[in-house]
């Protein structure tokens, strides 16, 4: 009996294991890369800050520097919440600024107001990002080039600017690796969305007009973003070439803290948005294919009851299990460096430790079933070297 309750328990984990495995194989088809495009699109790029006075001037000034008509952008900070000279700095550093009242207190609620203010005036589509990102200097020309050809809503690819400062920004760097590689790239082929997480992606003010704006209400903004695309029959584009870098945690306790938050958010998103996939899942791909996505962190957190089980039936062979899972995920994390082409210096310690930070997703999302977190809170920026975005 126990063994027939562990095999059940695991079926969910196991399903939605395949159901990716399947997708991940189109990540080694090579879809021929946007053509170039004359600069036309006019974008207005959103920065939400909240006490990011440290590190809000070079986000800025990184951005001005882009190799774009300086006609066709401007760079808006939405300082809310802040204590420090956020808005300040970013003026200082060629920013336009976006004041946000004191009733906005999440990223969401910053985008909300700042579309509302800026769908009148001659933007063609917003740009988002946080205040600790780093822009290549071909992001916007590459976004130009989604948008003559026609996307309404594209991701650029975001990698971790601070991969060898610690084992945990390492992990992020292999982690943002395989999804780029696997998840993003190997849905282009079929015609798929790709994951709409964080910074780094565009959105048409045509597209924001027929939604009504940016109206997202929980503290996952993008992913409920992408839910409400999904719904519209709306494609996220992938956009590799479009590079931008972000600043990843140094500690465990920062990432648990920050992955609290991912998770909690994208449940919530679930229980907003579900219902709705599921019934347009018949008819458009998009909407199965974001319903697998938005059930992961559920069935994350339940996958550890089988292991508990398990724990209690066969604790040598449990041990066993955890054994062999760390060591295939050293070996996956080696060959995210070898296929992406990252840089191998100080990536030693997240390749052995790869194992544990994928771990650790499990517990956390079951304690985000059991206590969600509700209030967005930042994250410490300005510590890193940030040697990988060139800074």
């Amino acid at each position: 009996m126990p063994e027939l309750l562990q095999k059940l328990l695991s079926m969910p984990a196991g399903i939605l294991s395949l159901y990716f495995l399947c997708i991940a194989l189109f990540a080694f088809r090579r879809p021929a890369p946007l053509a170039p495009c004359p600069p036309r699109t006019r974008f207005a790029v959103l920065i939400a800050a909240r006490n990011e006075e440290a590190v809000i001037g070079r986000t800025v000034r990184k951005l001005l520097q882009c190799d774009y008509p300086a006609d066709l952008f401007d760079v808006y900070v939405l300082p809310n919440g802040c204590t420090d000279n956020t808005a300040a700095a970013a003026a200082a550093s060629g920013a336009r600024i976006l004041p946000c009242g004191p009733s906005v207190r999440s990223k969401g609620a910053a985008l909300h107001l700042a579309v509302a203010a800026l769908k009148d005036r001659p933007y063609d589509a917003i740009c988002v990002f946080d205040a600790d990102n780093l822009a290549d200097a071909a992001y916007l020309r590459r976004m130009n080039d989604a948008f003559c050809a026609g996307a309404q809503v594209a991701k650029g690819k975001c990698l971790a600017s601070n991969p060898a400062d610690s084992w945990i920004s390492g992990c992020y760097a292999l982690y943002f690796g395989l999804f780029n590689l696997f998840y993003n790239h190997a849905r282009q082929p079929l015609g798929l969305s790709a994951k709409l997480n964080g910074t780094g992606f565009a959105v048409s003010m045509d597209l924001l007009r027929r939604l009504g704006g940016w109206n997202t209400q929980t503290i996952a903004e993008d992913a409920e973003f992408a839910a409400i695309c999904a719904q519209a029959g709306q494609r996220v584009w992938w956009v590799p070439e479009a590079v931008s870098y972000d600043e990843q945690p140094l500690t465990l306790r920062q990432s648990l803290t920050q992955r609290a938050r991912w998770c909690s958010g994208i449940m919530a998103a679930a229980r907003l948005h579900l219902p709705a996939l599921v019934r347009c899942s018949p008819r458009e791909p998009l909407c199965a294919d974001f319903v697998f996505f938005l059930l992961t962190p559920f069935i994350q957190g339940f996958s550890l009851l089988p292991l508990l089980l398990r724990l209690y039936t066969d604790p040598m062979g449990l041990l066993a299990a955890l054994l062999v899972g760390w060591l295939g995920a050293a070996a996956l994390a080696a060959l995210i460096v070898r296929l992406t082409g990252m840089d191998r210096r100080g990536m030693g310690k997240a390749v052995v430790t790869y194992g544990i930070f994928m771990a650790t997703w499990a517990p956390i999302c079951l304690w985000c079933l059991i206590r969600p977190v509700r209030v967005w809170r930042e994250m410490p920026h300005g510590l890193a070297r940030n040697t990988a975005a060139g800074v």
